[in-house]
């Protein structure tokens, strides 16, 4: 894939415009101090991209990247397509992985999974590594979740969860979905990408509980066979999530 740029329309350019209007107060500040630009490309091969910018002050800046073809779908379209990247459906077609997350553009989504990663950074939510994989005291966050900044706390590996994409790189047989979605349910993981690293935790949290909590809108996953629904995973209602919300209570005061 060779990525291009991409001109946004005005009827793009709302959907950008509205996305911010609806981040939380916090992400609003950090990203007026901190975000350097915006840039929007044709074929990207990943959803969106946040990036350090080299710069001469002492301020943290960053850029965002997003894959332009989001503009055009929703957040359940959007999400049903990331979270079958996790599954290989060829060796039984029967079954369906499909996110119900409304109707709301996707980029709504992005934007705040992506403006928490810079909001993270700055403010040490998570901690900072000098090295990859260095043992490094844990934030209130990370407290007794994750062991290293890639690797969940003892009680939360799982040998399921261990084989889906987010952990091996490998997609799974989509027949495993049940099962995966049923572990994961025992974890204080609101998705299975949050646990592919502490920084896409975070932001995983953040997202789905903005979503859910202060736009009002559903979120949740539904495996079925034949039409016949085996699995539904709503992280906002798994008591293991819910005990962590109150971190995030620090985004929304004024």
């Amino acid at each position: 894939m060779k990525p291009v740029n991409h001109i946004l329309t005005p009827s793009e350019k709302e959907k950008v415009k509205n996305a911010f209007m609806l981040l939380p107060p916090l992400h609003q500040q950090i990203l007026k101090k901190h975000l350097k630009s915006i840039s929007f490309m044709d074929n990207m091969p990943n959803t969106a991209l946040t990036s350090p910018v080299g710069t001469s002050g002492a301020t943290k800046m960053f850029n965002i990247t997003f894959r332009a073809s989001l503009l055009d779908e929703n957040i359940s379209q959007w999400a049903t397509w990331k979270e079958n990247t996790c599954f290989n459906q060829q060796a039984d077609s029967n079954y369906r992985v499909r996110v119900e997350g409304g109707e709301m553009d996707g980029i709504v989504y992005v934007l705040m999974h992506e403006a928490t990663h810079v909001v993270d950074v700055v403010t040490n939510i998570t901690p900072r590594l000098t090295k990859e994989n260095a043992a490094v005291k844990p934030t209130e966050f990370t407290k007794n979740i994750w062991r290293l900044m890639n690797v969940p706390a003892e009680p939360y590996i799982d040998s399921l969860l261990e084989q889906t994409r987010f952990r091996s790189g490998k997609p799974v047989p989509i027949s495993l979905s049940p099962d995966i979605y049923n572990q994961l349910s025992k974890t204080p993981f609101p998705s299975l990408y949050a646990m592919a690293a502490w920084s896409e935790d975070i932001a995983e949290l953040a997202t789905i509980h903005h979503l859910t909590t202060k736009l009002n809108q559903p979120f949740y996953i539904v495996v079925t066979k034949n039409n016949a629904e085996l699995a539904k995973f709503e992280p906002m209602k798994n008591l293991l999530v819910r005990q962590r919300l109150d971190q995030l209570s620090t985004f929304y005061k004024p």
